[in-house]
């Protein structure tokens, strides 16, 4: 056959070689995001998050970090340890666990994993944040860090995952079931409202139609199960509520019996969902916010009738 002969397809061709062109630059943008890490900056700052870029990314320097030592954190002492104590073995080399906190809202658990930095960063931790809409760069995003001289957490603060969640598959990968070895200078902490981080309806109580509704049930705890530590923040007492008041106004500066703001703080909590630690914070905000306010405006009369 003389080549004049051959019928050739050229819309086929061209949407072919394009794909091709396309497959190519996205390539070519994963490795861009495996280079863009910068080793000094590690050295510099404690806490970073990963902003997508295209196909690949970079890590992003956490300027002033949310740091609050976890002394601060009142009535959950015992979780606090138990995290403590978790990360000292991972930063010494010792084997450590992915951990898991999970329960009411505003209780703490952000603030106990930031709060791991302010003593420990001098042993070489590291904080890197990444928000759930990225968690399909997961593989992109710990490729450099396993010849890093640092130990690194991985922080993935509110997740909330349906079934059918391809986020929560790179996840459960990552924890557990990856033919690719994880790197030993990193692990995995989280923060959810929910014991198992998908919704439990009401109607998978009932076979559904299933043959076997007990491996759908398995399949919905698998991600959850992969977490070595799982530690449950509940709601607070009003005591530990007053509590925290209290020392957050003694931080400030200011000296309040409980008793003075009990019924205040009370109705505070009625009208901001109910009694936690960041409810807390809020109602300490404004009262010592009114408190020095008043205090201002009394020197300034003062002042103007000398």
């Amino acid at each position: 056959m003389k080549p004049e002969e051959i019928d050739i397809d050229w819309i086929y061709l061209i949407e072919r070689i394009e794909s091709l062109i396309d497959l190519g630059e996205e390539l070519l943008g994963r490795r861009v995001g495996e280079v863009e890490l910068e080793p000094p900056a590690l050295a510099q700052s404690l806490a970073f998050v990963w902003i997508r870029d295209g196909a690949g990314g970079f890590l992003r320097e956490v300027i002033a970090p949310d740091i609050k030592p976890l002394s601060d954190l009142i009535g959950i002492e015992k979780n606090v340890e138990t995290l403590r104590r978790n990360t000292l073995q991972f930063l010494l080399g010792y084997p450590a666990n992915d951990v898991l906190l999970w329960g009411e809202k505003g209780s703490g658990k952000s603030s106990c994993i930031k709060g791991l930095l302010h003593e420990f960063s001098l042993l070489g931790l590291r904080l890197i944040e990444i928000r759930k809409k990225d968690l399909d760069q997961l593989p992109l995003i710990i490729a450099p860090l396993r010849a890093l001289p640092y130990r690194f957490i991985l922080f993935c603060d509110d997740l909330s995952f349906q079934p059918d969640d391809i986020a929560c598959h790179e996840l459960k990968g990552l924890l557990d079931g990856s033919i690719e070895g994880r790197p030993e200078n990193l692990v995995i902490y989280a923060t959810g409202n929910r014991r198992h981080l998908c919704p439990e309806l009401l109607q998978e109580n009932y076979d559904n139609g299933e043959i076997h509704p007990d491996e759908v049930r398995a399949e919905q705890l698998s991600l959850a199960d992969r977490f070595g530590l799982r530690l449950p923040f509940y709601p607070i007492s009003n005591e530990t509520y007053q509590e925290i008041i209290i020392q957050s106004l003694k931080r400030l500066g200011i000296r309040k019996r409980g008793q003075t703001f009990a019924a205040e703080a009370q109705h505070w909590a009625t009208t901001h969902g109910g009694k936690s630690g960041r409810v807390a914070r809020q109602f300490t905000n404004d009262l010592a916010g009114r408190l020095l306010l008043a205090q201002h405006a009394k020197k300034v009369r003062t002042a103007k009738t000398i």
